[in-house]
């Protein structure tokens, strides 16, 4: 039931960006498009009202448990930036705006752009391991310290390895395209 509703989040919140830029740019219609807009992120909600009320009526963890905790990281982290994305190639065809930026492929830039990200990783994993943490000690069973804690620890290690990855273009930036 609870992958249910974390696929049907995504699907939501893909409908409402797509919905919300329709409506700004080819429809032409900002105000609707803001309100579409302003639902994506919301459904992220649902996501944890589902999660929160499976725990609390004696679901045992589960990796779905975790899954929504992610989810949540990852929409609060990254959402923003998948909205600006899309946006920026909305406006480039419907609206004619600028085309989009190319990510740097090397260079000062690269790093900026490497640590920019990195960043966003970092909000998501504290956003979804400290729901996890949380998830552990409500629950406080055995069996929820495991589960959430050891994808919280999984998670943190996946974090280092990006950290480290992310930093090494600020470390040797390599050469800037001429």
């Amino acid at each position: 039931m609870l992958y249910a509703v974390i696929i049907t989040s995504e699907v939501l919140f893909w409908v409402f960006l797509l919905a919300g830029l329709t409506a700004r740019y080819p429809l032409r219609s900002p105000r609707l498009g803001a309100a579409l807009l302003v639902c994506a992120p919301l459904v992220d909600l649902i996501t944890l009202a589902a999660a929160v009320i499976d725990l609390r009526g004696g679901a045992e963890p589960s990796f779905a448990h975790v899954l929504a905790a992610i989810y949540i990281g990852v929409s609060v982290g990254f959402g923003h930036s998948m909205m600006r994305w899309a946006d920026v190639r909305f406006a480039h065809r419907f609206a004619d705006g600028p085309a989009p930026e190319r990510v740097p492929e090397r260079g000062p830039a690269k790093a900026a752009h490497e640590r920019v990200q990195l960043v966003r990783h970092v909000v998501s994993w504290a956003i979804g391991a400290g729901l996890m943490t949380l998830a552990a000690l409500l629950v406080g069973t055995p069996a929820a310290e495991q589960t959430f804690l050891g994808a919280a620890g999984v998670w943190s290690a996946a974090l280092v390895i990006d950290a480290v990855w992310s930093l090494s273009y600020t470390l040797v930036p390599g050469r800037a395209q001429s």
